[in-house]
Formats: C-alpha cells, structure tokens, sequence
C-alpha cells in the first residue's frame, strides 16, 4: 500500500479531516482503550513494547519523546531505561486524561509528562531528545512523511526512533486467522466494548493500507533516517523499525 492510501482511511467519513476524525475517535473511546487494548491483543503488546526498550537500550537515552502517547503505557515502559524526562504527545485531549490519572497513581508524574501535541508539528526544538518512540501511531498520521521529518528534526544525531507498529502475517495459516480475528472478532468486541462500531472497524482499515516492512523502510529512507532495521514480532502481526538520525 501507498502512503497516500493509508491517509486516505479516516475512521468516520470522507469529509474532514484525519486528524480531526483521530482525535474524536480517541476520545470516544478513551474510558476503555487500556482495557480493550490489552484484550484484543492478549497481553501481547505489553512484551512488544518491552522488546522495543530494550533495543533502545544501548544509546541510553535520557530525555525521550513519546509521540501518540494515548494513555502512556510505552512511556511507563520507558522508565525501565531511566532516564531524567519523558515527554508524551497526543492529539486526543480523552486519552491524555486518562494518562495523567495513571501516571499520577504510579507517582510517575514528577518524570512523565503528558500533554496535547501534534506529531506533524511538534513543539519542541530541533536536536532536543536522545530516543523517539512511537507505538501504534504512524499509521493514524494524516501526513506521514511529515510527521516523520518532525520526529527526526528533534531526535539528536545518532540516537533512535523505534515506531513499533502493526503488519500483516505473510505465512498460512497465521495470515488466514489474522485477517479472521481483524475482520469478525475484533469490531465486534471492539463495538460491544467501546460503543464505539468505528473505531473498531476502522483499525483494520487502517492496517490494511499502511505501508509496512520495506515500503515503510523506503519512506524512512527517503525522509533521511539512517542504520534502518526491522524487528518482526509474533508471526509478523507486529513490527518495530529502528532508525537513527
């Protein structure tokens, strides 16, 4: 799939824009998002995270940027790594709330610090951060090269992103279950869920037409990243891109 084509999957209609309709959907949904997260997933995105600090890991980063950070469980995770500050950028005011609740729950707040951002315009200054982390949020940009050339503009030289991020398995019969669970489980516990039909079905739409594995890695090629790696994660339902400026 295009970028183009992955922009073009709003989660309501054709009119207005993505971002908007991204952001209305989060806080649609954000009373339940951690609980359905973990459901849909079985846990499994608790260790995908994992898997993507420890990668980060060896620049030992100390001030970091969660770009989508939703309620910050990656963020919660980052604070494996130590570091002084963690910065966390979301478009959905919903979910942000939800997050600081967390955060100040766990006495996490002094480090954590949740706020409205917009990953195609982000406010901080160039050269800032020493580790970007992204988790389920590249596809929802509404311009993906964009927001990629901010996240590189205030990543420091030679430190990482890691965008850990939906794929698609390519192998029978994990690929046939996939497609299954995404296209007939998944809305419907979504919906039953969240009271939110869209915001379920909308997910698979967007996962669809997302530019994954080399198409991905082309992108990021093109925006200016270096030293590209990626990690395919549990039959390939997942994958972290690793990337330095």
């Amino acid at each position: 799939m295009t970028q183009n084509a992955a922009e073009k999957v709003k989660p309501y209609t054709e009119e207005g824009s993505k971002k908007e309709q991204v952001a209305q959907m989060f806080d649609n949904i954000s009373g339940r998002y951690d609980l359905l997260n973990h459901v849909l997933s079985l846990n499994i995105d608790k260790l995908w995270r994992k898997k993507a600090v420890r990668l980060l890991k060896p620049y030992k980063p100390s001030i970091i940027l969660d770009v989508a950070t939703g309620t910050g469980d990656f963020a919660v995770e980052l604070m494996s790594l130590k570091p002084s500050t963690i910065k966390g950028i979301d478009i959905s005011a919903g979910m942000l709330e939800v997050g600081k609740v967390k955060m100040k729950k766990r006495s996490l707040d002094s480090t954590i610090e949740l706020k409205l951002g917009d990953a195609e315009n982000i406010d901080f200054p160039d050269n800032h951060f020493e580790a970007v982390t992204v988790a389920f949020g590249v596809r929802n940009f509404e311009n993906l090269k964009a927001g990629l050339h901010e996240i590189k503009r205030v990543l420091k030289p030679n430190y990482a992103v890691a965008i850990l991020e939906f794929s698609k398995p390519r192998v029978f019969p994990m690929k046939q279950l996939y497609n299954f669970y995404f296209k007939a489980i998944l809305p419907s516990i979504g919906k039953l869920i969240s009271k939110d039909h869209r915001a379920y079905t909308y997910l698979p739409e967007s996962v669809k037409a997302f530019p994954e594995g080399d198409a991905f890695i082309s992108i990021l090629n093109e925006v200016g990243f270096k030293n590209i790696k990626e990690y395919r994660l549990t039959f390939g339902i997942a994958t972290i891109y690793m990337a330095e400026k």
